[in-house]
């Protein structure tokens, strides 16, 4: 884990939590007085968070990520963000992490997104055999998730010259 990716992430959490929790709190209570020291926490919190998604403790993080998107995108239906989504910090460390919470397969546009490459890219690497296409369409979480947790391939391979 990088110190700026830890930053930008922590960052994000307290704009996603202050919007999503802690503005709406302000409004209920007619007081921004009553929320300052929920707001004070969450800086904290937010760095714990951060620290928990990008850490060693797979099961921690994916938790962490759990908690997190159940608090800040309640719904009645399966969590289902744009494509955009996955391209943010949060987006990418729960793909990371997690893959896609809820969903067997998803749209090589959405694949391409979690992995940070183009809908075409994806096609390359169903081509090649380095994502599952799932029977009913697009390519499994599985496969993006895997995708994503191995290490980076190469550019170019090391010449000696003597």
């Amino acid at each position: 884990m990088s110190t700026s990716e830890h930053v930008a992430l922590a960052q994000e959490l307290i704009g996603l939590v202050e919007r999503r929790i802690t503005d709406p709190l302000e409004i209920l209570f007619g007081s921004a007085e009553q929320v300052e020291p929920i707001r004070k926490q969450l800086r904290v919190e937010a760095e714990v968070w951060a620290a928990q998604l990008l850490g060693p403790d797979h099961a921690l993080a994916v938790r962490t990520a759990a908690r997190l998107i159940a608090a800040a995108f309640p719904g009645d239906g399966p969590f289902d963000p744009p494509d955009a989504w996955w391209r943010t910090a949060f987006g990418r460390a729960v793909a990371r992490r997690a893959g896609h919470p809820g969903r067997e397969a998803v749209p090589f546009a959405t694949a391409g997104a979690m992995l940070g490459i183009t809908r075409q890219g994806v096609h390359d690497l169903v081509k090649r055999n380095k994502l599952d296409r799932h029977p009913d369409g697009g390519v499994t979480t599985r496969s993006v998730h895997a995708r994503l947790n191995q290490p980076l391939e190469p550019h170019a391979s090391r010449r000696d010259h003597h």
